[in-house]
């Protein structure tokens, strides 16, 4: 499972990010970018069905969902909890 590379096929989705979500760094901010509060929803959202995991409260802020790598994070940690 390439977990950075499923968040960024994840974000091509995003009108923000469509056609370029590859070439981002795992470290540019994808709220300088062009993310929006309502994108950052849709692509929490997206990313619980695709891990099956569910982001509890204390992660639900803008630095959880800043970077692909503050993304990768949460996601793995969520993945090993779950299968724990």
């Amino acid at each position: 499972m390439n977990i950075a590379q499923d968040i960024r096929e994840i974000l091509g989705s995003n009108e923000a990010f469509a056609g370029k979500a590859d070439r981002l760094s795992e470290d540019d901010s994808l709220f300088d970018l062009g993310l929006d509060s309502f994108g950052s929803v849709q692509l929490m959202l997206a990313l619980e069905e695709r891990f099956n995991i569910e982001f509890p409260d204390e992660l639900l802020n803008r630095k959880s969902f800043s970077t692909i790598r503050a993304i990768r994070e949460a996601v793995s940690t969520l993945i090993q909890q779950e299968a724990a």
